[in-house]
């Protein structure tokens, strides 16, 4: 568990480094964007008060904290999932990649009352409306390899053929 916890606190140090360089040094707060590598790397600033995609936005100080307890609650889950895989070392990668990013937008929302969201990339003709964060990335990342790397370690138990004797 050792290594979740590194793992989480490095994760949690890249996102709120990231933030306080982009929002506050860039002064991205002031300026709304940045193009860096425009199209396919833009800094766009935004108060995300809601979930994914702006969802839930502008519902109130109630939403704030029921999301904060959310993302606590599963930080819990996801601790107490990868404490059942103990001897799986990526499980405690990926967890500690999912709990570092939900910790780093909890804390946005103590201090700004939204996560502040804003790399924004598109490609290829197509424009992306949404921005996101190194946070986002990390849970979604997190997330993906909790799925892949958990859950498949125990033996099934034999099942009795027809003649009544197990099989494996």
């Amino acid at each position: 568990m050792r290594l979740l916890g590194t793992i989480a606190a490095i994760v949690l140090v890249l996102d709120q480094l990231s933030k306080w360089l982009v929002v506050q040094v860039l002064n991205l707060k002031a300026l709304g964007w940045i193009d860096l590598w425009p199209p396919y790397l833009t800094f766009r600033m935004a108060w995300n008060q809601g979930v994914n995609f702006g969802l839930l936005a502008g519902s109130g100080d109630m939403v704030r904290w029921l999301l904060i307890g959310l993302a606590l609650a599963i930080s819990a889950l996801v601790l107490w999932w990868v404490h059942s895989e103990s001897d799986n070392r990526m499980a405690q990668i990926s967890g500690g990649i999912l709990i570092g990013g939900a910790i780093g937008n909890i804390i946005d929302r103590l201090i700004y009352g939204a996560v502040a969201d804003f790399l924004n990339m598109s490609c290829c003709g197509l424009e992306n409306p949404y921005v996101f964060n190194v946070a986002d990335i990390a849970i979604f990342i997190g997330a993906v390899g909790l799925v892949i790397f958990t859950g498949g370690k125990g033996k099934r138990p034999p099942v009795k053929g027809k003649s009544g004797h197990k099989t494996p």
